[in-house]
């Protein structure tokens, strides 16, 4: 009976024992489970890698790398993606699969893209070398978008999945699009390098168009749109190609800069503001000449770094961008001191360089042209906005 009594008792035991292997093994199931979540979670946390800049500066022709710094960190692109929007509308182009005059149809999901965006109407269109344009100068979502659709049948998720397999195809491996314009998504990442490899073959691949990325302003529904890349006035030799900027990227970019016979290609993303960014850019690309033997040129810029050397009147510690050329904006952006701050020198009239005269207003000075001077307001409302 003891016997049996024992082998009686062996079941309630054995599930006893199979239900607490059930919970610890859910236990551990869901540990690992929240490994993995608190993985993906901190990977997309920390994929931005905020305040570090990623960077990297090539030979054009050879591919030769000439400086770098964490080229190969996944970053989000912003409107740096339009690079590959329009690499593929060149080559959609050069295929003849499109041409310059076709009609690009605006849908309602393109007119609903989020600023920087040209204000583009559903069941209006444009043309593709106005939506070339448009990306190049302006970085307009919308127009963006609706090439993109027109390219992708329609459909701007199978564009970016065009947009993924062509990258793949150019051994840009750690990159992945999701949509036309460079909008946030999480899952549209990629590197500096792979951004290097695409500059390098948007200019070998289609010399004849590239010349869309040294315009300076076009004209569209009675517009002028202008071209908000600063490298094409800040830099010499500077000639394309593109800016990006979203809160979870930081301020990217992408130049190519020719002299002597020798072109590069920079990137610099993840920078902090637009001015971190374009003095990053320059720095590098002096490097690479340098590296490439090319005699050094004396930048168009008047760079006073803020320093205690470099206060000036009112206490304003200055960060000086001077263009040399004769009537183009003189910009300053600085820091006031402060006290300037607290006795109302929030804005105020100035003179500098060859008799520019600036304003002053809050933490910046941009030039006053004679020309459109209420157009001030708008663009330091864009500038907020996704470039």
């Amino acid at each position: 009976m003891a016997k049996q009594h024992a082998y009686g008792q062996a079941p309630h035991r054995t599930d006893a024992t199979a239900a607490k292997t059930q919970r610890a093994r859910g236990r551990w199931v869901g540990l690992l489970t929240g490994i993995a979540l608190s993985a993906v979670t901190l990977g997309k946390a920390h994929a931005q890698y905020a305040g570090q800049i990623s960077s990297i500066v090539v030979d054009a022709n050879t591919g030769a790398v000439l400086s770098q710094a964490d080229p190969d960190l996944r970053r989000y692109p912003a409107s740096l993606t339009k690079l590959m929007t329009l690499y593929m509308a060149f080559r959609a182009l050069k295929a003849g699969a499109i041409t310059p005059d076709q009609t690009v149809p605006v849908s309602i999901h393109a007119s609903t893209m989020e600023p920087s965006k040209l204000g583009l109407v559903p069941g209006t269109h444009l043309n593709v070398e106005e939506a070339i344009l448009a990306l190049v100068t302006k970085s307009a979502n919308d127009a963006a978008c609706a090439l993109g659709e027109l390219i992708g049948g329609g459909d701007e998720q199978q564009f970016a999945a065009m947009m993924t397999q062509q990258a793949r195809s150019m051994g840009m491996t750690n990159t992945t699009f999701r949509n036309a314009s460079g909008l946030p998504d999480p899952e549209q990442m990629t590197t500096a390098r792979d951004l290097a490899t695409l500059g390098r073959r948007l200019i070998a691949d289609f010399p004849e168009y590239y010349h869309y990325f040294s315009t300076e302003s076009f004209r569209f529904h009675r517009r002028i749109i202008p071209n908000h890349n600063p490298m094409l006035k800040a830099y010499v030799g500077a000639d394309g190609m593109k800016t990006g900027y979203t809160q979870e990227a930081g301020h990217n970019l992408v130049t190519s800069a020719v002299r002597d016979n020798v072109r590069l290609v920079g990137v610099v993303m993840g920078a902090a503001s637009n001015t971190q960014r374009s003095l990053a850019m320059a720095d590098q690309l002096d490097h690479g000449f340098d590296a490439e033997g090319v005699a050094p040129v004396a930048r168009p810029l008047l760079l006073a770094h803020a320093s205690p050397h470099a206060t000036g009147r009112n206490g304003r510690r200055a960060l000086v961008m001077a263009a040399s050329t004769r009537h183009r904006p003189l910009e300053v952006a600085e820091a006031p001191a402060p006290h300037a701050v607290r006795h109302g020198h929030r804005a105020a009239a100035t003179t500098a360089a060859h008799g520019h005269h600036v304003r002053l207003v809050g933490a910046k000075v941009r030039a006053i042209s004679t020309v459109e001077t209420h157009h001030l307001t708008a663009r330091r409302s864009a500038a907020a906005n996704r470039t």
